[in-house]
């Protein structure tokens, strides 16, 4: 009976190894499972190329890479142009944070290019993104997918283009003005502030995905709270909440996250700052 208790510890152990969140197949992904297909020739796909989504790839990869190496890990993004699933995940192979992003969320009509970066920052939350995590009996490495969205934004989509002009960049777009007054509020110079409206932007181009029904506004946020944290999927408003709130945070891209403490690194309700912080529509401080 011994043996075979320890057996059956040593398989889901061995399955630990490889646990996933936003699992590999699509079904628990970037999105909740869905049946949406979006093919390389589809009517329906927006202007998405081949280049372009390898070239989005690059640019955030060529900057966590080292980051991971750092951890003594090494990052393995799954460049999956040619398959329509529209989703995206992440999941952990020894030392190997693996990342797959799909072709057909690529070629989706709502996601644009930053749109499709924040994407891949969410999937490197989960391996990056710190505490909260998923609660999860055999393996702790995956944050939740609140932390993961907060962390695309506070962090990753920072990191990675801090250095574009995003002043010029922004004036192409149409920021809603109370994205662009909150983004004001929050930064100083005006290359930070556009940077804020980027983030923001990225994020409300995923929006309409999230929801699968509507579109979440900047201005009508997610009043819900919950009584514990969620760490599944929050509903599309909440998701968008999210990442606004990510961009607003003061906190620098270089400080770090804690895999324990979920208030390191990030803004927080208890050091006063009143926004910036995760919402309560999925966060329970």
């Amino acid at each position: 009976m011994k043996k075979l208790i320890l057996f059956v510890f040593l398989i889901l152990a061995s399955k630990s190894m490889t646990a996933q969140a936003c699992d590999i197949d699509g079904k628990s992904g970037y999105l909740p499972e869905n049946d949406m297909y979006i093919g390389v020739n589809d009517k329906n796909a927006n202007d998405m190329t081949e280049e372009r989504f390898n070239a989005i790839i690059d640019k955030v990869s060529d900057v966590y890479a080292p980051i991971i190496s750092d951890l003594k890990g090494t990052l393995k993004v799954n460049r999956k142009w040619t398959d329509g699933t529209v989703n995206a995940s992440a999941q952990r192979q020894g030392s190997t944070y693996v990342v797959n992003m799909y072709g057909g969320l690529a070629r989706h009509a709502d996601v644009t290019d930053d749109g499709f970066a924040l994407v891949i920052c969410h999937e490197l939350g989960h391996h990056l993104g710190g505490a909260p995590k998923i609660k999860s009996f055999f393996s702790t490495w995956a944050s939740n997918e609140g932390q993961s969205d907060y962390f695309g934004t506070t962090k990753c989509f920072r990191k990675v283009f801090e250095n574009d002009d995003n002043v010029a960049i922004v004036s192409e777009m149409e920021v809603p003005e109370v994205a662009t007054k909150k983004c004001t509020e929050a930064w100083g110079s005006q290359e930070d502030i556009a940077l804020c409206q980027r983030a923001a932007m990225a994020g409300k181009s995923l929006s309409k995905l999230l929801a699968r029904s509507g579109t979440p506004q900047f201005d009508t946020p997610d009043t819900s709270v919950v009584s514990r944290t969620n760490d599944k999927h929050p509903a599309g408003q909440c998701r968008l909440d999210t990442y606004f709130q990510g961009a607003l945070c003061e906190k620098h891209h270089t400080d770090e996250v804690s895999n324990s403490d979920a208030k390191k690194g990030v803004c927080n309700r208890s050091t006063g700052h009143q926004e910036g912080i995760r919402p309560l529509c999925w966060y329970k401080p």
